[in-house]
């Protein structure tokens, strides 16, 4: 998939850092890689879902949450659930 493609009403954005940095924003909030912090999406109150070990869009969405915001917990997003799962409650 291309950086900054949207497919199915998700805006997909990639860095190229020594890890690529990958966001995947759906409407109500992100599935993000571990380059982001929880805390931050905590103080701003976003939806986030964390997924780490990934290279690329599908990793993300095959690979388990390993840390939620209050607002993705609020959504019913679990830490163990996989990135498609979470993806699927921020649509």
């Amino acid at each position: 998939m291309d950086a900054g493609a949207i497919q199915e009403h998700l805006e997909l954005l990639q860095f190229d850092l020594a890890r690529p940095l990958l966001v995947m924003k759906a409407p109500k909030g992100i599935l993000g890689c571990g380059y982001i912090n929880v805390e931050t999406c905590n103080k701003t109150g976003e939806v986030c879902a964390i997924v780490t070990g990934v290279n690329s869009f599908d990793d993300m969405r095959k690979a388990k949450v390993v840390a939620t915001s209050n607002k993705a917990v609020e959504l019913g997003i679990q830490v163990g659930e996989t990135g498609q799962d979470a993806l699927n409650k921020m649509r």
